[in-house]
């Protein structure tokens, strides 16, 4: 890591302003093509979003992952550490076999398998009709998933003839399907979940798992059921040493490629005269020069950083108005140290196969409980009823927490993000309620905490330089999706100021730990620099 400003030359072909995933990714790409790249990280190390620490003071031993933990969406996109030879800068990550695991409060469970018969068959434990119903409503989801997938991979500003006639001819060979695709893009997830599942459980594992993409009563939500394609298509994996590995990975395949990283520095202003941008300023008084910008943070700071008057007025409104956690609601993020090891006891019980609960990721939170989440947190008040996502990063790379103790990654996704009591006389409240729910479902938690960090929505906008704490940037809709993301004359190749690109999950395809987005911004910009070549 290069944090010696004397060795750094002040001028470059790209500026990256972010180094999360995206940054970092987009760094990359260029640096393959021969470009001088700047990235600048407003923290003390890169990762954003993609990082993990040793965050608890009483625990130094327990490594804590403050935000992404799971390796979904990059399964999704696996084709981008391939491409950028992460193998060899340390990236390693493990598929979770099961990935989710729902917990019915009556003792049963509930396995997404990433084979669907098997998870077929978990159904099938109650209501046959439900499994059928099932697989038949996998033909609908392999649909959409075969229709998006293949636009998530080009550039949605680009004609991509050749794309759009594949989809095309899916769409066509598939056509019987087209009522079912049309209800599901259309209606909410509660709606699919309720017209084709009769069981309580089944029910409720639909919710759980398609509530963490957004509120699962909202026209449109239908969508978040591509969580369970992707699930059941390419599984779910973590990376082996925590996520901060594939950040590092990232820098280090940056710097061999001959860019270079400068942490703890803040951008004040994206530099730009007469619709030209000309490089960055940053808080602490340097300045920078580069053809070309890139901003890997959230697109609202970014377009506000931009030098006054270069961005057309009605530009920033549309970002400003931009819906990030628009609903009010927003995840809570509680990592607990253990001085022991965690045991699902009577739902290990129940179950009576061997399948190991300690090592998936578990879903807790009914149906009514989820809605309840939802409508709460809207209000600005701390739901009652538990819906919560927990994992023992720990059980599946035991090198993450001392010999015979777990760290405990708890998520409730749906918390208010303003709430009327407001968070500073919340957070302990908050996460002591979060636990005792916990109590429940889970042995091996009470009278076991060595200590916690605790973090809510202001908290998330606080550290990573996001809005409303939203960790996608952009809310996931059908209205935010291909040229329309983050904002309609926002999310194309080009911007009012030539030479400056969006890149990251608030453009396509949008959130996860991907590198997507960065590699997308990087393809424009490769572009742009040939046009404009000195």
């Amino acid at each position: 890591m290069n944090q010696n400003p004397h060795a750094l030359n002040n001028d470059f072909d790209v500026i990256v302003v972010g180094g999360g995933s995206n940054g970092l990714s987009a760094g990359c790409y260029l640096g393959m093509e021969g470009k001088k790249v700047l990235v600048l990280e407003a923290l003390d190390k890169v990762g954003g979003m993609a990082s993990s620490g040793y965050l608890i003071p009483e625990a130094p031993q327990h490594l804590v992952h403050p935000c992404a933990l799971d390796m979904m969406s990059m399964r999704v996109h696996a084709h981008v550490p391939v491409e950028l030879e992460l193998a060899r800068h340390g990236f390693k990550s493990v598929e979770m076999a099961p990935g989710y695991v729902y917990l019915h409060p009556d003792g049963t469970s509930l396995v997404f398998w990433r084979d669907r018969e098997k998870t077929a068959a978990e159904i099938r434990r109650f209501s046959s009709k439900d499994a059928d119903a099932f697989l038949q409503f996998m033909k609908v989801i392999d649909l959409f998933l075969d229709i998006a997938l293949p636009m998530m991979r080009v550039d949605p500003a680009q004609t991509n003839l050749g794309t759009k006639l594949k989809i095309l001819g899916t769409a066509i060979k598939r056509k019987a399907l087209k009522p079912e695709l049309m209800a599901l893009m259309t209606g909410s997830a509660l709606q699919a979940a309720r017209e084709r599942f009769e069981h309580p459980v089944t029910i409720s594992a639909m919710c759980a798992l398609t509530g963490l993409a957004g509120d699962i009563s909202a026209d449109g939500g239908g969508i978040y059921y591509a969580l369970l394609g992707f699930l059941h298509r390419f599984g779910v994996g973590r990376v082996l040493g925590g996520m901060q590995q594939l950040s590092n990975a990232l820098q280090a395949r940056l710097e061999e490629l001959g860019g270079q990283v400068l942490v703890s520095a803040s951008v004040s202003e994206i530099v730009s005269k007469d619709g030209q941008v000309k490089g960055v300023k940053l808080a602490d008084g340097r300045s920078f020069t580069a053809r070309a910008v890139i901003a890997g943070c959230h697109p609202k700071p970014a377009l506000e950083m931009v030098t006054a008057g270069e961005i057309p007025r009605h530009l920033l409104t549309r970002i400003a108005m931009a819906p990030a956690n628009a609903k009010g609601s927003g995840p809570l993020k509680v990592d607990v140290a253990l001085r022991g090891q965690i045991s699902l006891p009577r739902f290990e019980a129940w179950r009576g196969d061997g399948v190991d609960l300690r090592n998936t990721c578990l879903l807790i939170g009914t149906e009514e409980a989820v809605l309840e989440n939802f409508a709460t947190s809207s209000r600005g008040e701390v739901p009652k009823l538990p819906y919560i996502t927990v994992a023992a990063p720990s059980a599946a790379d035991p090198s993450q927490a001392p010999a015979g103790q777990d760290v405990l990654y708890i998520y409730p996704p749906v918390m208010p993000v303003n709430p009327t009591q407001g968070w500073d006389g919340l957070r302990e409240q908050v996460a002591d309620q979060v636990m005792t729910q916990l109590y429940d479902y889970i042995d091996g938690i009470e009278g076991q905490v060595i200590g916690r960090h605790i973090e809510a929505a202001p908290d998330f906008t606080a550290r990573l330089n996001t809005v409303n704490g939203c960790v996608v940037h952009i809310d996931t809709t059908s209205l935010r999706s291909s040229t329309m993301r983050p904002a309609h004359g926002l999310g194309g190749d080009t911007l009012p100021v030539a030479g400056l690109y969006l890149g990251s999950a608030g453009i396509h395809p949008g959130g996860g730990v991907n590198g997507m987005a960065g590699r997308l911004a990087a393809r424009r910009v490769s572009a742009y620099l040939k046009k404009t070549a000195r």
